[in-house]
């Protein structure tokens, strides 16, 4: 069975930088797309951004283009998160998932999902 762990959040001050990991651990390794999300306090689960593994290809919400990049190790089966220029409304629990289709904001196409690691940004 897929395992999903996430890292690296905590608290930062606006325009700082945070990078979070996904560490993928078991069975079922083969995944199609490995996607982030983050849910903030009183809102639903969004996708932020999601990389299709077979293409290489890389989307991202408009909300986070250009300040997030999404990365995957592949020999450590770990993918990543780097976040630039972080904004008070970044503030959220963000969340690894997989799944076996093409890139997707829907949060009812990804199998797999970690525990989630939060991301506070405050001044």
């Amino acid at each position: 069975q897929l395992k999903l762990v996430e890292s690296g959040g905590g608290s930062v001050q606006p325009g700082e930088s945070l990078r979070l990991s996904c560490a993928a651990s078991g069975s079922n390794l083969g995944y199609y797309t490995i996607a982030w999300f983050r849910q903030a306090p009183g809102k639903e689960r969004e996708g932020i951004t999601c990389l299709n593994r077979r293409q290489g290809t890389k989307t991202y919400a408009d909300s986070v283009k250009g300040r997030f990049t999404i990365s995957e190790d592949k020999a450590s089966k770990t993918a990543y998160l780097q976040m630039n220029g972080l904004k008070p409304e970044n503030t959220a629990v963000y969340y690894c998932a997989t799944g076996y289709h093409a890139c997707s904001g829907d949060v009812d196409l990804f199998n797999t999902w970690g525990e989630g690691t939060l991301v506070t940004v405050s001044s």
